[in-house]
C-alpha cells in the first residue's frame, strides 16, 4: 500500500521537471562517465593486445636465452614443435657516424635478424622497399628519431662496432614491439650474419636471443609451455606465447587503469557531495508539503519512499547519461587516442566497464542521498515552519546509519574486486574519508572563526557582512568547503606526488648519479679503460665490476619462484658479479664475507633488503644458472645495496673461484664534470668500438617522459574531479541565490549601496575559496607525503608552485561561482522581495 501510494506521489513530483536536480544529474553523470571512459579505454587496449598478441610477440610463441644462443638439444626441440623458426639477437650498442672529420654517436637498441624475420606481421619502411632488400649487402634500417639525431638519410653510412653499414630506409613500424616502443635507445635492424666481424656479439657481452615460433594450427600453448618448463627449467630458457604477447605492458596498463578508476571514484565522491546537497536543498523546499502529507495520514514509510523513488529515478537517469557518455566518447575519439598510443587498441562498446561504472554510480548515489532522505522522518505534522528541515538533528536514525555503512562497505568491496588491488583501494578510500572529515571539521572551524571576526571588523561594512554570512548556520560555508575542497585536495595530492616523483629522478641527479654507464668492456680492455680515466682531472670517480647474468632457479631445493612467491628477484635474469676480497665501501649487515683467496665451495653474498623480502636466511642454499651451467652455493652474508644513486648494484655476488673460466665482461660507472663528458665518450668509443655507453641523464629523461605521460593521465582524472567540484559549487551558489536576494533587499532598505553589497558577496566567496584552498592544500600535502613515502618510496619535499596554484584556484573558482549568482539579487526590487516574505 505504501509503495503504491509513494509511487503515485513520486510520479506527480517528477511532473514538475528537473528544476533543482540539474546539478544532481550533472555531478552523477560526470563521475560515472569518467569511470566508464577510463574502463572503456583500458578494455580497448586489452582487447588490442589480445588481438595482436602474436604480432606483438613476433610469432605464436617465443623462447628467450640470455647471453647465449640455443644449444643443439634446445634447438632440436624447438624444431620438433614449430613449422618455422626465426632467430633474433637483441642488444644495445653505439651507432657511429663520421662526417667532415667529426664523429657523432647515438645509443641504439639493435635487433639482429635472420632471413625468416618477421614470422608474423610486416615491417614498414620509408621508402617502401622489402626488408630483405634493405638488409642485403650490409644494409640496415633505423628509427627516424635516431636517423635525425645523426643527420642520416638513406644511402649514408654508419658503423656498429667495427662494421660499416649502409642506411637503406627509415624504420616506421615493426611487428614484434611488445615493449610499446620504450627502451634506452631507438631501434636499428641488421642481419645477424652481417655482425660477424663487428666484435659486438661475443662470449660475455650483454645480449639476448629470441627464437620466435610459427606453431601448427591448434597447438596447445599451455601444454607446450609445461613441456618447456619440464625439460629446460634449469637451462635459463624462458617461454612466452601470444596469450600474453605484450609481456609486462598488459599488466602495466591494467594497473594504471585501476589507479585512474580510483581517481575517478574520488571525483564521484565530490559529485556525491553535490548530490547530497541537491537532495537536501530540494527537500528543504518541500518541508511544508511533507508536513501537510503527514497531517493527512501519510506514514513515515510513505514519505520516505516517495522521495526515495523520485531521487532513485533521477539517479538511474544520471547513471544512464554517464554510461552513454563514458562508453561513446572513447569510441568517437578512437582515431585520436590510437594515434597517441604506442600499443594497439580495439575500441568498441564493452559491457564490463559500463556495468562497473554503473555499479559505482548507484552505490555512491545511495550513500549520499540516504542521509538527507532520512531527515524526512524528523518533520512533524504540527510543525509547518519554513526552516524545520534545516533545524533537524545532525545524525539520522540508527537504521539509516547502518544502511549507509553497509553500502559504503559494499562500494569499497566492489572497488577492490574490480581494481584487483586491495592495498591501493583501501588507501584511496581512507584518503577520501579522511579528506571529507578534515573538510567538515574545517568548515565548522571556519564558521566559528568568521563569527569571532565580526566584532573586530565593525566599521568595515562589506567585510563584516561577509564574515556574518560565512558564520551563519545553514550558510554556504560547508557546501563550498566540501565541494571545492575535495576536488582541490585530489589535485593538490596529485601535484605533490608528481613533483616529488620527478625530483627523485632529476633534482638529485647532479649530486648522486654518474655521467655514463659503460657495458661490454672486455677483460683485456678494462686496464686501458681505467688508465684513460685515471689521468683525467675532470673525472672524480670510476667504479668497475665484472658482470655476468644468471637466473636464480632454486633455493633450498625449492623452485625459486615458489620459494620467493614471484618476487622480482627470481623473475628473469639478474646481474651477478664476483670478487676475491670484500670490495671497498661494501657494508656487510649479516654473516661474513669469504676470506681473500678463498677457493672452496661457492659462497654467495645477497642484497639484504631483497633477502628479507623473499625470506632468505644465512646458510640457505641457492642455485644460479649462468650461461646454462648450474652453480649451487651457500648464502654466507647479506650486504647493503643502494639502488637510488644509479650506480653499480648487484643483488647477488659470488666468490671469484666459483665463476672461474665463465665468459664475462665488465661494467663501469664514470662520474665526471658535464663539460668533459663528450670528450670522454669520444676517446673511449674510438679506442674500444665494441663498448656501449649509456648517458645516465638521457636514460633518466626517458623515464621522466614516461612518468610525465602517467602524470598527465592522472592530472586529467583529478581535473574531472575539480570540474565536478565546481559544478557542486555552482549548485550551492544557485541554491543560495534566494537567500542572497532577501539579504540584498534588506541591506538596500537599510541604506547599503549596490557596490558595498557586491563587495560583500565577492569577499564572502573569495574568503571561502581561500579557506577551501588552504584546507585542501593541507590535506593534499598529507596525502602526497603518504603516497610518496609509503607507496612510491621516494623522498618528499614541498612543491611551492603547486601550492600557489591550488590556493589561487580555490579563490578564483569560488569568486566566479559566487559572482555568477549575485547579479539577480542585486537587481531585485526591495519592496517586491520583502512583500513576498511577509
Amino acid at each position: 500500500m505504501s509503495l503504491a501510494v509513494a509511487s503515485r506521489f513520486a510520479a506527480r513530483e517528477l511532473r514538475g521537471g528537473l528544476r533543482g536536480f540539474r546539478v544532481f544529474l550533472a555531478c552523477l553523470a560526470l563521475g560515472v562517465a569518467a569511470i566508464a571512459a577510463v574502463g572503456t579505454v583500458r578494455a580497448g587496449i586489452e582487447a588490442g593486445l589480445k588481438r595482436d598478441g602474436a604480432a606483438l610477440l613476433g610469432g605464436d610463441a617465443e623462447v628467450e636465452f640470455t647471453y647465449r644462443f640455443a644449444r643443439d638439444e634446445e634447438l632440436a626441440w624447438l624444431q620438433s614443435i614449430a613449422d618455422n623458426i626465426s632467430e633474433t639477437v637483441d642488444f644495445r650498442s653505439m651507432a657511429v657516424v663520421e662526417r667532415d672529420g667529426e664523429t657523432e654517436r647515438g645509443l641504439t637498441q639493435i635487433r639482429a635478424v635472420d632471413d625468416a624475420y618477421p614470422l608474423v606481421g610486416q615491417v614498414q619502411l620509408d621508402p617502401a622497399i622489402p626488408l630483405e632488400q634493405a638488409l642485403a649487402d650490409y644494409g640496415g634500417v633505423m628509427e627516424r628519431v635516431l636517423a635525425d639525431r645523426l643527420a642520416l638519410t638513406p644511402g649514408d653510412t654508419f658503423r656498429l662496432g667495427e662494421q660499416d653499414f649502409t642506411l637503406r630506409a627509415i624504420l616506421d613500424r615493426y611487428p614484434d614491439n611488445a615493449a610499446g616502443g620504450f627502451g634506452l635507445g631507438p631501434r636499428t635492424i641488421v642481419l645477424t650474419e652481417a655482425l660477424a666481424e663487428s666484435g659486438l656479439i661475443a662470449e660475455g657481452t650483454l645480449f639476448s636471443t629470441q627464437y620466435r615460433l610459427d606453431l601448427p594450427d591448434g597447438a596447445n600453448l599451455q601444454a607446450l609451455e609445461d613441456e618447456a618448463e619440464a625439460q629446460f627449467r634449469d637451462s635459463g630458457l624462458r617461454w612466452r606465447d601470444s596469450r600474453r604477447g605484450a609481456g609486462g605492458v598488459e599488466e602495466f596498463v591494467d594497473r594504471i587503469g585501476a589507479f585512474l578508476i580510483l581517481v575517478g571514484l574520488s571525483g564521484l565522491a565530490v559529485g556525491g557531495v553535490g548530490v547530497s546537497a541537491a537532495v537536501r536543498a530540494y527537500l528543504a523546499g518541500k518541508t511544508s508539503v511533507i508536513a501537510t502529507l503527514k497531517t493527512l495520514g501519510a506514514t513515515r514509510e510513505t514519505i520516505f519512499l516517495t522521495y526515495f523513488l523520485q531521487t532513485g529515478t533521477l539517479t538511474l537517469l544520471g547513471i544512464t547519461i554517464g554510461v552513454i557518455l563514458g562508453g561513446a566518447l572513447p569510441v568517437l575519439f578512437a582515431p585520436i587516442i590510437e594515434a597517441r598510443l604506442p600499443i594497439p587498441a580495439a575500441f568498441a562498446i564493452y559491457p564490463g566497464p559500463l556495468v562497473e561504472a554503473a555499479i559505482y554510480g548507484l552505490l555512491a548515489a545511495l550513500i549520499f542521498t540516504l542521509w538527507p532522505l532520512a531527515k524526512t522522518d524528523e518533520i512533524r505534522a504540527a510543525t509547518l515552519f519554513r526552516d524545520a528541515f534545516a533545524a533537524s538533528q545532525f545524525l539520522p536514525a540508527k537504521r539509516y546509519l547502518v544502511s549507509i555503512g553497509a553500502l559504503l562497505a559494499t562500494l569499497i568491496g566492489a572497488a577492490i574486486w574490480f581494481s584487483g588491488t586491495a592495498f591501493l583501494t583501501l588507501w584511496t578510500a581512507g584518503g577520501i574519508a579522511g579528506s571529507l572529515m578534515i573538510l567538515i571539521l574545517a568548515a565548522v572551524l571556519i564558521r566559528w572563526i568568521a563569527r569571532r571576526l565580526r566584532k573586530p571588523t565593525r566599521g568595515r561594512t562589506a567585510l563584516r557582512l561577509a564574515f556574518g554570512s560565512i558564520g551563519a548556520r545553514g550558510g554556504e560555508a560547508t557546501s563550498v568547503v566540501l565541494s571545492l575542497g575535495l576536488g582541490l585536495t585530489v589535485l593538490a595530492a596529485v601535484g605533490q606526488i608528481d613533483g616529488n616523483l620527478r625530483s627523485s629522478f632529476s633534482d638529485d641527479l647532479p649530486a648522486v648519479a654518474p655521467s655514463y654507464f659503460f657495458v661490454d668492456i672486455q677483460p683485456d680492455q678494462i686496464d686501458g679503460f681505467r688508465e684513460r680515466l685515471d689521468d683525467d682531472a675532470a673525472v672524480s670517480r670510476v667504479d668497475s665490476a665484472p658482470m655476468l647474468r644468471g637466473i636464480i632457479t632454486q633455493i633450498n631445493g625449492i623452485p625459486a619462484e615458489d620459494f620467493a612467491e614471484g618476487h622480482w628477484v627470481v623473475q628473469g635474469d639478474r646481474g651477478v658479479t664476483y670478487s676475491d676480497a670484500q670490495p671497498d665501501g661494501t657494508e656487510v649487515t649479516a654473516g661474513t664475507w669469504w676470506p681473500e683467496g678463498y677457493d672452496g665451495p661457492p659462497q654467495i653474498s645477497f642484497a639484504e633488503e631483497e633477502a628479507l623480502e623473499i625470506g632468505l636466511s644465512i646458510g640457505d642454499m641457492m642455485t644460479v644458472n649462468i650461461l646454462g651451467r648450474d652453480i649451487t652455493g651457500e648464502v654466507t652474508s647479506f650486504r647493503n645495496v643502494t639502488w637510488e644513486d644509479a650506480g653499480i648494484g648487484f643483488v647477488l655476488a659470488m666468490n671469484q673461484s666459483a665463476l672461474a673460466g665463465a665468459p664475462h665482461s665488465w661494467i663501469s660507472t664514470v662520474y665526471a664534470e658535464e663539460e668533459a663528458e663528450a670528450q670522454i665518450l669520444r676517446d673511449l668509443a674510438t679506442a674500444y668500438p665494441n663498448i656501449t655507453a649509456v648517458r645516465i641523464r638521457d636514460a633518466i629523461d626517458q623515464v621522466i617522459e614516461l612518468v610525465s605521460g602517467i602524470s598527465a593521465a592522472t592530472r586529467y582524472g583529478a581535473l574531472i574531479t575539480l570540474i565536478t567540484g565546481f559544478l557542486v559549487l555552482i549548485g550551492a551558489a544557485a541554491a543560495g541565490e534566494r537567500m542572497r536576494t532577501y539579504e540584498s533587499a534588506v541591506l538596500k532598505t537599510l541604506g547599503a549601496s549596490r557596490q558595498s553589497i557586491l563587495v560583500s558577496f565577492a569577499l564572502r566567496a573569495a574568503l571561502l575559496g581561500l579557506a577551501a584552498g588552504i584546507v585542501a592544500l593541507g590535506a593534499g600535502i598529507l596525502g602526497g607525503w603518504a603516497v610518496s613515502t609509503f607507496i612510491m618510496e621516494t623522498g618528499y619535499s614541498f612543491i611551492w608552485t603547486n601550492a600557489l596554484l591550488i590556493i589561487g584556484g580555490g579563490v578564483v573558482a569560488s569568486t566566479l561561482a559566487g559572482l555568477a549568482f549575485a547579479w539577480r539579487p542585486l537587481a531585485a526590487k526591495p519592496a517586491r522581495v520583502l512583500r513576498a516574505r511577509e
